[in-house]
């Protein structure tokens, strides 16, 4: 079993600037890619950012520029610098990795998510 942990969502200011964090943890080989989502009331769970094992990343057009998605491999963790934060930025985000198990399969993630709120 595999858990994902999310930390440092929270209120800020539009403007501001927030730092989540994603840890992974359990009976983990490798993770593979590495995402963060976002699900704002009434709307579908969009894809923020993305990056692979090798570093290699993929964003939403709508926060490039503004939002840095990094890894580090040897704690299994996955960050999102969030910069210029805006109002349309509010939603609940989500950790994704998809995860090679010891039992050797390979299996797809959540974390339980994180509310980011840009209101001033």
């Amino acid at each position: 079993q595999v858990q994902l942990v999310e930390s440092g969502g929270g209120l800020v200011q539009p403007g501001g600037s927030l730092r989540l964090s994603c840890a992974a943890s359990g009976s983990i080989v490798s993770i593979n890619a590495m995402g963060w989502y976002r699900q704002a009331p009434g709307k579908q769970r969009e894809l923020v950012a993305a990056i692979t094992s090798g570093g290699n990343t993929n964003y939403a057009g709508s926060v490039k520029g503004r939002f840095t998605i990094s890894r580090d491999n040897a704690k299994n963790t996955v960050y999102l610098h969030m910069n210029s934060l805006k109002p349309e930025d509010t939603a609940v985000y989500y950790c994704n990795a998809g995860v090679l198990l010891t039992s050797g399969r390979l299996w797809n993630y959540w974390g339980q998510g994180t509310q980011v709120t840009v209101s001033s």
